[in-house]
């Protein structure tokens, strides 16, 4: 696909990656069918690192959280399977687990694999989901008492 031939979307999309080194993008079922999500794109260009993936939140929310992992690996911080991450949210401490969900890159993560692609990589680019706890009692999806919209909001695409 030539430049001329990318869409005004595709195109911001690499300016963002380009000026800013990587580019948020959310996606948001009208139909509420499915939990909105937002995931980076470039990590892996400009940090060498995992794309990250985060769901059901408000869209600025999970814009923040995708920044400061940025901000947080940019300032050295290594990337590692099942890990806690400190200062994404004001209000609580997320979990990085390693995604590898079937659909991932069909129904979920479309742009950073295509943009892993247009890079000249081969295969796919490591995704790690931020996984947040329930506000009120701090529980996680996987915890005993997790609540059921707790679960709901973060489809489970990690081992």
């Amino acid at each position: 696909m030539t430049e001329s031939e990318l869409s005004a979307a595709t195109r911001r999309l690499l300016e963002d990656v380009e000026t800013h080194g990587w580019h948020s993008q959310h996606v948001f079922d009208p139909e509420l069918a499915r939990p909105n999500f937002s995931y980076s794109v470039g990590f892996t260009q400009t940090l060498g690192a995992p794309e990250f993936i985060v769901f059901g939140l408000h869209r600025d929310v999970m814009h923040d959280m995708l920044g400061e992992v940025f901000r947080q690996v940019k300032a050295g911080r290594k990337v590692e399977g099942d890990q806690r991450w400190h200062g994404l949210s004001e209000d609580f401490d997320c979990f990085g687990k390693k995604a590898s969900h079937d659909g991932l890159f069909t129904t979920y993560a479309v742009l950073a694999d295509w943009f892993w692609q247009r890079q000249g990589q081969s295969g796919h680019p490591a995704m790690i989901q931020l996984v947040w706890p329930g506000l009120l009692d701090g529980l996680f999806p996987w915890d005993e008492g997790c609540a059921p919209g707790v679960i709901a909001a973060q489809p489970r695409l990690w081992a």
